[in-house]
């Protein structure tokens, strides 16, 4: 999936770099990603001149972020739960990845890889239709294979609430201070066959079986228009290292 997770996902905006940068409030030095993909965000924090150390567990992955980023960047093929703590890092953060980590023991490891007062980052969200009524028809299409295509709160905070996952656990969290949420609002063009192409990368599609993921791409593939519009908004978690 990794050439899939490159070329359908979209990428993150200068405006969440700066919105990270402006809450450290000094220089960021040094930053290690969890889970980081094809590289979305390791470039362009790499861009702003941070030693970015990418950790990643999927190593075609890693091997299709190694052709997006700056020689500059550091590669470690590992999942969070297997960092070793030692070398310490201004930020540490975390993009549409956070939900693949081991909820136990999460923020005390977070924690220990991170220098006293630095920052940790989370950002991410689900992209919907924006057009209420393609929602209906893609739903109804996906209905006898899916209920739901969206992640659910990993702690079961409501959708409504108003502090988000991993928010909550992070103002519970004894290691962790001045937790802020923030949205970018977010606007995305896509065909419908690009579209089609980004659902393939989501969790809840890839967990269908092979026969199943073909019938329902072709069901959706069906009813949509040549071009639709998405509400792509992201969600940032930002903490501090007590």
């Amino acid at each position: 999936m990794a050439e899939a997770y490159e070329r359908f996902r979209p990428g993150y905006p200068v405006q969440l770099v700066d919105m990270v940068m402006a809450y450290a409030g000094q220089p960021v030095q040094t930053a290690l990603e969890i889970g980081a993909g094809t590289g979305k965000a390791t470039r362009l924090f790499a861009q702003r001149g941070v030693s970015v150390t990418a950790t990643e567990p999927d190593g075609a992955m890693l091997a299709e972020l190694g052709k997006n980023v700056p020689a500059s960047v550091r590669t470690a093929q590992a999942a969070f739960e297997d960092l070793q703590p030692g070398k310490k890092y201004g930020l540490v953060y975390a993009a549409a990845a956070l939900h693949w980590t081991n909820p136990e023991g999460r923020w005390s490891r977070m924690a220990a890889l991170l220098e006293p007062g630095g920052v940790f980052a989370s950002f991410g969200g689900p992209i919907r239709l924006a057009d209420p009524a393609v929602e209906e028809t893609v739903h109804a299409a996906r209905a006898p294979f899916l209920e739901s295509d969206e992640i659910p709160s990993p702690d079961g905070t409501p959708p409504d609430h108003e502090m988000q996952w991993p928010g909550t656990e992070l103002q519970r969290s004894e290691w962790f201070t001045d937790v802020q949420q923030s949205v970018i609002e977010r606007r995305v063009t896509m065909s419908a066959r690009d579209y089609v192409g980004h659902l393939s990368t989501i969790s809840a599609y890839l967990v269908l079986p092979a026969l199943e993921q073909e019938q329902v791409f072709s069901q959706i593939m069906r009813v949509l228009p040549e071009t639709v519009e998405l509400v792509a908004d992201i969600t940032v978690h930002l903490a501090r290292r007590r």
